[in-house]
């Protein structure tokens, strides 16, 4: 077992807790706090006429702009994250909010802000209560100074974010990225480091069954955390149900053989169950939130072709590159355990599904996406390519029934016919 294998499903777990707003913002204002109360600790090493020349009374000023503008600017950015992201949850789709909640350059500006807020305070707390070392003031400026530059380098970090925050570009960039990273792992690290659960899996007469400890969305399945639950046994474990999937408490999810209740208990915990369906390991997901946006697009109230037909773009690219990269050939990391592969045609039905249907009406849409599945449709993924040819057929049933004159259903045909794709259907 490798070192990324045993720590996988935990460091998932961990990044999604340091990916939390407050996580950052709390990091930055205990830094802050640290370094007002560490100043005088330089204090021996600074130049006693220095000492003289810089007292509290040089400080205090900057302190009091620095706390009350970092104050008026935290408050302003909040408001401006809250409502870009109202925006795009109704523009775009409510999933979409927690896309970006994970965005890195809000999170890092916010807690630069509050964190200079809190730092400011804390050395005004510190110099009024003259409880400091004589030194103090001049550490305590050095250390405002590089605070000052920070926060600048934060506002024009924040000036240029701010262009594109909550924009339909932006959402959709995002979403893409965070769909992209789930795709890949599953081809450079199929059924996260376990081993495929097929129909020709024959499980034991005396396998017992696992039951889903709560009711939710299986988010993540650490195959690591169920590998060192079966120690050095000849335990084995089957799991029925993928990333991804909603379950029941006391719902049938696995199978297990040659385990005690103890490891039973241990490997139900290794499995993360929660409310909202997330994209660490449920690599389908990415794909089903992006045709929400080209759904969302073509509702009336709406109405952007374009924007339908920019998803379905990004859904081919995503889907062109999962087909292309190289499946990972190595041994699975834990052999004991069982997870179901990635089912291409649940790929396609995420991305297309929908997207056939609602767009049916709309001859420029239609044509889009036709041409993405066609395209798919050649590549080198056997699975990949059977699954959107069914979905090429379907696309094309709906809009011939959807299509409202008879020369647009008529000029659809020829286009297909002329391509030759009709024949590779």
């Amino acid at each position: 077992m490798t070192g990324a294998d045993a720590v996988s499903g935990k460091f998932m777990i961990a990044l999604r807790f340091l990916k939390q707003l407050w996580v950052r913002v709390t990091l930055m204002a205990v830094l802050a706090v640290l370094a007002t109360l560490g100043a005088g600790l330089l204090e021996p090493v600074l130049p006693v006429d220095l000492m003289g020349w810089l007292g509290p009374e040089a400080v205090l000023p900057v302190l009091t702009i620095l706390a009350s503008g970092m104050l008026a600017v935290s408050t302003f950015s909040l408001n401006v994250m809250v409502s870009a992201h109202r925006a795009a949850a109704a523009q775009a789709t409510p999933r979409a909010h927690r896309v970006l909640l994970d965005d890195g350059t809000t999170q890092t500006v916010l807690a630069t802000f509050i964190g200079a807020f809190v730092y400011a305070l804390s050395a005004i707390i510190l110099l009024k209560s003259e409880l400091q070392a004589p030194g103090a003031p001049v550490t305590l400026m050095a250390v405002t100074v590089v605070v000052v530059v920070l926060v600048i380098l934060a506002m024009l970090r924040w000036i240029d974010h701010l262009s594109e925050l909550g924009s339909m570009d932006a959402t959709l960039r995002a979403t893409e990225d965070k769909a992209r990273g789930p795709l890949m792992r599953s081809r450079s690290r199929p059924c996260h480091g376990a081993r495929p659960l097929t129909p020709d899996t024959v499980l034991p007469p005396d396998a017992a069954p696992l039951r889903a400890g709560s009711t939710g969305y299986l988010q993540i399945v650490d195959t690591a955390g169920i590998a060192a639950c079966l120690g050095d046994g000849q335990g084995l474990v089957w799991l029925h149900v993928p990333a991804g999937r909603f379950v029941r408490e006391g719902d049938t999810i696995g199978h297990a053989a040659g385990l005690s209740d103890a490891q039973a208990q241990g490997v139900t915990e290794a499995l993360v169950i929660g409310a909202h369906r997330t994209f660490e390991q449920d690599a389908t997901y990415g794909p089903l939130v992006l045709a929400e946006i080209g759904v969302r697009a073509m509702s009336p109230g709406i109405n952007d072709p374009g924007t339908a037909i920019d998803v379905i773009g990004r859904q081919e690219r995503l889907l062109w590159d999962w087909a292309r990269a190289p499946v990972s050939d190595a041994p699975p990391a834990q052999s004991r355990v069982f997870l179901p592969p990635l089912d291409a045609g649940t790929l396609i039905e995420n991305a297309f599904g929908m997207l056939a249907r609602d767009v049916a009406g709309n001859i420029e849409v239609v044509r889009r996406l036709l041409q993405a599945l066609d395209h798919l449709a050649s590549g080198p993924d056997a699975e990949l390519a059977e699954a959107s040819r069914e979905m090429a057929a379907r696309a094309e049933a709906y809009a011939m029934r959807a299509l409202p004159l008879a020369q647009e259903r008529e000029t659809l045909r020829d286009e297909q016919d002329g391509t030759g794709f009709a024949r590779r259907r």
